[in-house]
């Protein structure tokens, strides 16, 4: 009877992936195998449309992301000075205040890809899941270097 069982299971899983309805490489995506597998959910906007003009209020922050974005355009200048050019930014504050669209003012002010994702997508059931989700999320960042990461609350 075990042996039954397992060939029926056998059986279920091979058709599925024959059928089109997810089981491996020839169904497409899902299955049983796949569950270790990183399904990463950002987006990537080429360009956000969005200007320090587009941005009211938050002066003071915004007059440092202005600088940020100097440095990335003449890097030169702020090198032959001794200056070190900032790897990253980090928004806080309490929600509705204008942190994404800072960033996607950044993001148009460079002239750079925007990448947004939130952080409740790296965390998952299984171990190494979530990890795998950043390392995607940073090799596709890169393939588009120069770039900007958001990554929401």
């Amino acid at each position: 009877f075990p042996l039954l069982a397992l060939g029926g299971l056998f059986f279920l899983f091979r058709r599925g992936g024959q059928n089109g309805m997810g089981g491996g490489p020839m169904g497409g995506p899902g299955g049983p195998m796949d569950f270790g597998r990183s399904k990463s959910k950002f987006q990537e906007v080429p360009e956000t449309g969005v200007k320090f003009p587009d941005v009211a209020g938050v002066d003071g922050a915004k007059l440092e992301l202005q600088e940020v974005v100097d440095f990335l355009k003449n890097p030169d200048k702020y090198t032959a000075l001794g200056a070190k050019i900032p790897k990253g930014c980090l928004l806080v504050g309490p929600p509705g205040t204008g942190k994404t669209l800072l960033a996607k003012a950044v993001a148009g002010e460079a002239g750079t890809p925007f990448f947004s994702c939130s952080a409740s997508e790296f965390v998952e059931l299984f171990v190494g899941v979530g990890a795998s989700r950043v390392r995607d999320l940073f090799e596709k960042a890169k393939a588009k270097a120069p770039c900007i990461i958001f990554i929401d609350e």
